[in-house]
Order: C-alpha cells, then structure tokens, then sequence
C-alpha cells in the first residue's frame, strides 16, 4: 500500500513594508490642505511687515483710512522729513545706541556662555553638578522679580545709572545661554575629539577657539538672534536704567518719546511708522542672514536617523 505524500504547507507571502518616505505620504487631497495651510500661515505672518512698509509711504492722514491702502504712497521721503524734525535729528544717534547695546550684549553673551557650556560639557571639576543646577534654578526666578534689585545695585553699588553697560553688562553670562550652549556640545562634540586636539599639542583655549566654536555655529547663531532681538527691544530696562539723554536714549524709548506717551495725543503716525520701520529693519536682517544656521540649531538632534 502506498502512502501519499503530506500535502505542502502554504508558503506565508511576507509583504514588503512600506518605505519611510511612502509612510508617511499623504494623499493628494491631504497634501493640498496641508500647502494652503502652510501658505495661508506665510501670508498671515508676512502681511503685518508689508503692511508696515506700504503705511510708512503714506501720509499720516491716510493711513487710517477704511478701506486700507495695500500699495505704497508717495510720502516716504516726507514722512523721513518728519521723523527727523520729531526727534530732533537724532533719530540715527539713536540707532547707533540701539545697535551698539544690542551687539556688545550679543557678542559677550555668546563669549561667556560658549566658555561656561563647554566647561560644563567637557571638563570635570568638585561640585560640576551642584554649580549647574544652581544655575538652573536662577531660570526659575521670574525677570520682574529683578527689576528692583538690579537698579539699587547699579544705583547705589556699581553708579551705572544712565549708561549703556547697565544694559549689557548683567547678562552676559546668563542662566539660558549657558544651559543651551551646554546642552547642545554634549550632543554635538565627542570628547575624543577634545583629546586629540590635546595630542596634537593644541593649548585648552585654542582648542575652544579652533575646534569647538567652528563646530557650534548653529546654536551660536540661534542664541545670537535670541540675544539681539530680546536687547534691542529692551525698552523695560531702558526705562528703569535711565537711559534718557540724548547720548544714550535707544529706539524704543525715542518710539515712546514721539507718541506722546501714554496719552497718544496729536500723534504724527507717519513719522511713527518710519521710527518703527528704522526700528525693524535690522532685525529683518540679522534674522535673514542667520536665519539658516539658527534652522539647523533648533532642529539638532530632533530628526532621529
């Protein structure tokens, strides 16, 4: 008698799992929301500044007009004229006050806290652990609570009062800095990358200067930007630190000066508005030439490869 051989088990077809990029394709539809969104945002976040501009060239008794202007006048250089005779000609003083508080307060704090986070990161010393959550905990003290304090210090201690390094002076070393620079070169610099500078006979500050801040750009210019931006709009420690002569007024004081205050009264907007426009400007510029490197900063390490 014969025996039949066993039926074959059906062979298990394994599908292919889908790549990463079709996972998380969407469909056409999807995709087409997803664009309007995105542009819709652009436009919303676009308009104001454009807006800003088109006002600027219009004459102060047009531009509150109902239905707006979307296209530009024909009073820019008059409405110059204007903002000069309101600030008495010293509009550009004040930008240069602006701009020179803005950048020491940028290129200290990028110095100092650079230095602190990559001593931090890279070296061990007595109580490494207990000086960083010091600082963290500073992070917690609300900047209000400080107002009164910094002033009687510069007050009555240091007599800074009414001079620009009031401003920049305090924070160049500050909480934030030293914690994002910190966090970012633990993940960014291998320590044997630190060693072999040292092999190669490079001094402890060399390295810093020749191997880590060419490998840190992207959070230097993200907390540069941070930095600038948050000092030139210092209108708050402006106030309280006096900065009220001539010599020494930044813009948003002068912003505050030609509109009367608090009472807003007999205000010529067309020469507002071109304060506000000289006031812009170089934020727009500094943001759109570090605008890749402070990208790439706020997205390290966010993308798992």
């Amino acid at each position: 008698m014969t025996t039949q051989p066993a039926p074959a088990a059906p062979q298990r077809v394994q599908s292919t799992p889908p790549s990463r990029s079709n996972r998380w394709r969407l469909p056409r539809l999807g995709r087409v929301i997803l664009w309007a969104f995105v542009a819709l945002a652009c436009l919303l976040s676009v308009a104001p500044f454009y807006l800003m501009f088109v006002w600027a060239s219009l004459p102060g008794d047009q531009i509150f007009n109902v239905p707006p202007h979307f296209w530009f006048g024909n009073a820019f250089a008059e409405n110059i004229q204007r903002m000069l005779v309101a600030t008495d000609y010293l509009a550009l003083r004040y930008f240069w006050n602006s701009l020179y508080i803005a950048t020491l307060s940028t290129v200290t704090t990028l110095f100092f806290c650079s230095l602190a986070g990559y001593a931090f990161a890279m070296y061990d010393f007595r109580a490494k652990g207990y000086l960083f959550g010091f600082i963290l905990l500073t992070m917690l003290i609300p900047p209000l609570v400080m107002d009164i304090p910094s002033f009687l210090v510069m007050n009555n201690f240091l007599h800074w009062i009414g001079e620009p390094r009031a401003l920049w002076v305090p924070g160049m070393a500050n909480a934030f800095g030293i914690f994002l620079m910190r966090q970012y070169i633990v993940s960014a610099l291998p320590k044997s990358l630190i060693e072999a500078a040292r092999l190669d006979g490079a001094t402890e500050f060399g390295i810093y200067l020749r191997v880590v801040l060419p490998l840190i750009r992207p959070i230097l210019a993200t907390l540069g930007v941070v930095t600038f931006v948050a000092s030139w709009n210092n209108f708050k420690g402006a106030l309280i630190m006096k900065l009220s002569d001539t010599t020494t007024t930044t813009l948003p004081l002068a912003l505050r000066k030609i509109t009367g205050g608090a009472t807003n009264v007999n205000v010529d907007w067309g020469a507002n508005l071109m304060l506000v426009l000289l006031t812009v400007i170089p934020l727009l510029i500094v943001f759109l030439f570090a605008s890749r490197q402070v990208i790439s900063g706020l997205t390290s390490g966010a993308v798992k490869d």
